[in-house]
């Protein structure tokens, strides 16, 4: 059993100088956290809860790198995967609000290698047959990924974005545009370039300029520094042979180090944060826009994005795509959805991270771990069900 007052660290903080919850109603989400630490399944766990004004709750267990036996501290950073994708979509409606794209504009009128692609209709070991592409791709098909598009067949640690987008366009499409859900974060890097073209800026300068600093997410980035290297959690897989979990490259890295700045700056999966940050991102959206005052994103572009965007087109169960954002339909069809509204938006990354947002209950959920192929879905890992549920049980309290 673990005794929350010796394994536990909590932590509840104000954000925006306002009052935070008392502690003991949430001193249960990172107590239902310790066991998967004590049995050896995460190395840590960052656990958050917001409303759309200040952090409710914030709490971390187990250690950061298990190597040193660091303690795991609340501001540490994480790789978070794919949930780069919402955040590099809101670069993409930035963009849209300025007037400069639409979410319905062909690829191909901005990277033009992406004009007369074809489709692979057919393949077998002795045999392909390609088409070709009945329409254009869209930006929403990139973002609701119904492209086609999969990933890279080739790539370096140092190519840029635009190298990464003419090596995808060399490559049949899995479908004809529309026709069906097929998951791309490659599909997603090329709308990182389709930034740069439109704005005129790198992709991280843009993110900087127009998102993280309006948001106040100074610890999100794309390359670790020196500093931030000594809190960075580390990534870790459970090895069957021997039993427990050993360290692990991160793959979206492309084979390059997480301190390398050589590398790309890549909308689909490549940025690091910490939990707060990401709450302000989503806090962000649940304020329809509204971030320091200033009206970031316009109120009825959050809603576009936030949207079922993919009609009857089988996407997760019970969770369609918006644009960039996968959206929560019915969460009877996902045990960690479980206490989650209809409605509810957000994404979650390959390592375990989580982040979703309440818009009937106007909460903000994450959840953050770094473990590599956890068993099933990492949408749906036991961490994630045991935070649900002890957060929802939070909140029955008076």
């Amino acid at each position: 059993m673990c005794d929350a007052a010796l394994l536990c660290l909590f932590v509840a903080i104000p954000a925006l100088g306002l009052a935070a919850a008392a502690p003991d109603r949430f001193s249960g989400v990172p107590v239902a956290q310790q066991p998967f630490v004590d049995k050896g399944e995460i190395a840590g766990a960052v656990m958050l809860v917001a409303d759309q004004d200040k952090v409710l709750h914030l709490s971390a267990v187990g250690v950061s790198d298990l190597a040193t036996g660091r303690k795991l501290q609340t501001d540490d950073l994480f790789w978070i995967a794919s949930m780069t994708k919402p955040i590099n979509a809101v670069a993409v409606a930035l963009l849209v609000d300025d007037g400069k794209l639409a979410f319905d504009d062909p690829v191909e009128k901005y990277v033009p290698e992406f004009k007369d692609l074809w489709v692979n209709a057919e393949q077998s070991p002795e045999r392909r047959v390609l088409v070709k592409i009945a329409r254009p791709i869209t930006l929403r098909d990139l973002l609701t990924h119904t492209s086609g598009l999969g990933e890279y067949k080739a790539y370096g640690p140092h190519w840029t974005l635009a190298e990464m987008g003419r090596a995808l366009a060399r490559e049949p499409l899995r479908f004809q545009p529309g026709a069906q859900w097929g998951y791309s974060t490659a599909g997603t890097d090329l709308l990182s370039r389709v930034v740069e073209i439109v704005s005129g800026q790198s992709f991280a300068e843009f993110m900087q300029q127009r998102l993280f600093k309006p948001l106040g997410m100074s610890h999100t980035t794309f390359w670790v520094s020196a500093k931030q290297e000594q809190r960075r959690a580390r990534t870790y897989r459970l090895d069957a042979k021997v039993g427990k979990l050993v360290e692990t490259p991160i793959y979206y890295m492309y084979g390059g180090a997480v301190t390398d700045a050589a590398r790309p700056a890549m909308g689909g999966a490549g940025l690091f944060s910490t939990a707060e940050d990401v709450a302000k991102f989503y806090q962000m959206m649940l304020r329809r826009g509204a971030a320091g005052g200033r009206q970031v994103l316009k109120a009825e572009t959050v809603a576009e994005l936030t949207r079922k965007q993919t009609g009857e087109l089988k996407a997760r169960p019970g969770m369609p795509w918006g644009l960039g954002f996968c959206v929560i339909e019915d969460p009877a069809q996902m045990k960690a959805n479980h206490p989650l509204s209809p409605g509810t938006f957000g994404h979650g990354g390959a390592f375990g991270t989580q982040s979703w947002a309440d818009p009937k209950t106007g909460l903000v959920y994450v959840l953050m771990i770094q473990r590599d192929k956890i068993p099933d879905n990492p949408d749906n890992s036991l961490m994630r069900q045991a935070y649900q549920t002890a957060v929802a049980e939070a909140l029955k309290s008076p």
